[in-house]
């Protein structure tokens, strides 16, 4: 008697995108999702300002350190919509005495930076139980990880100052249409986005590649990469909507504002990376199950 043929996820998910989402959801619930977004914002507010900081010093032995920073504060709006100019501001101080780096505080913002990596890689276990119960990663595997992605985040952010400086010097030119010269800024800054978003949704695809334990397919990297850079991308503009509008955070908390607003947005964009991989783990239980079954759920 012949098999029926197995049915193709993506072929679910279309017929079906609701219940796709709904499981989605469910079972991010169901494995504490905002509790491990929480540990892994905590993480990442603790290790960004040092990471930033060795990024920056590295770099700015081969970049112009004012282009540099312009670069940063461009491309940091879209992880910390709104706060990107303060940020900065704290990195520009931090530059300014760099001389009293000593080894100690070299060291510990190296341990500091790696962190965030850590707990999310921790995050990711949970969520890709499946994997974890079957396959577990080597211990010096994980421990050099966060250091290869803090090369990759420093070769990422060399190749945008450079392509920025490039769009930079094409805003400055004009084109002729029908006899009428046009600016290209428009042009310029179109891209300079279009870049953003597609290093957006590179980077997330990339962490979507490495962190889960066992061999995951680029195809099903990707489509986790998408879903979380389109989610950000909505959830970026509603909290810069937010702050210009009607925003009382500076009311509610004054000197504080600034360090609350970076917690809130990390704290949003760790969910969104979270809801990205629970995508792809369900998106890989389609495979195996019927879309109706629910994966069982992390007791705690």
């Amino acid at each position: 008697m012949a098999t029926a043929p197995a049915v193709r996820p993506s072929t679910l998910v279309v017929a079906h995108p609701f219940k796709f989402v709904a499981a989605v959801l469910t079972t991010f619930r169901s494995n504490q999702g905002l509790l491990l977004a929480g540990a892994v914002a905590y993480y990442t507010l603790l290790s960004l300002i040092p990471l930033l900081i060795l990024l920056l010093i590295a770099l700015s032995h081969i970049v112009e350190e004012g282009r540099l920073l312009a670069t940063l504060s461009e491309y940091l709006e879209f992880v910390e919509p709104g706060q990107s100019v303060a940020i900065v501001e704290e990195l520009r101080g931090f530059l300014a005495h760099r001389e009293a780096i000593g080894g100690v505080l070299l060291a510990s913002m190296i341990l500091f930076s790696a962190l965030a990596f850590t707990v999310l890689e921790n995050a990711m276990s949970v969520i890709f139980f499946h994997r974890v119960s079957v396959r577990r990663r080597r211990f010096i595997v994980s421990a050099l990880l966060p250091y290869f992605f803090i090369v990759f985040l420093g070769v990422g952010l060399l190749i945008v100052t450079v392509a920025s400086g490039k769009l930079a010097m094409l805003a400055t030119h004009n084109v002729t249409v029908l006899g009428v010269p046009r600016s290209l800024e428009e042009v310029s800054n179109y891209l300079l986005y279009v870049i953003g978003v597609a290093g957006e949704i590179f980077m997330l695809t990339a962490i979507y590649l490495v962190m889960p334990v066992g061999r995951l397919s680029l195809r099903h990297a990707l489509i986790g990469g998408i879903a979380a850079g389109l989610l950000w991308e909505m959830t970026r503009h509603v909290l810069v909507w937010y702050y210009n509008t009607i925003s009382q955070i500076q009311v509610v908390y004054g000197s504080l504002t600034t360090a609350i607003a970076v917690l809130l947005s990390v704290e949003i964009a760790a969910i969104v990376l979270l809801l990205g991989a629970q995508v792809i783990a369900e998106y890989e239980r389609l495979g195996r199950e019927p879309l109706r079954r629910a994966t069982p759920p992390l007791r705690t």
